[in-house]
């Protein structure tokens, strides 16, 4: 893994998502007191989540309204055991990271 610079400080929202692409991964960033970052699609037909309704550590898919947890991943809506792979974030002087 390795820590690659994905946003300047202060460009995402409190309360918002937003979607980067590094290497071949697409990524949503969500500013909730702090930075949370996994991947950016939704196990359910690849809806982007990143513009979805943020509530507390709650994103709901603005597809077909599926919620994850944004701290761990995971899916809290019809199936057992199904997570987005969730990355560390640092928000450091320049920007922020994301350890991919």
């Amino acid at each position: 893994m390795a820590w690659k610079k994905i946003a300047e400080k202060n460009s995402i929202e409190r309360g918002k998502g937003k979607e980067f692409k590094i290497d071949d991964r697409r990524i949503a960033i969500f500013n909730q007191d702090r930075y949370y970052a996994l991947d950016a699609l939704c196990v359910h037909q690849d809806g982007a989540i990143a513009p979805g309704k943020l509530e507390e550590d709650i994103v709901e898919c603005p597809v077909h309204f599926w919620h994850y947890n944004i701290k761990t991943g995971k899916l809290l809506d019809y199936l057992n055991d199904v997570k987005l792979q969730t990355y560390k974030v640092e928000e450091r002087k320049d920007g922020i990271y994301v350890d991919v």
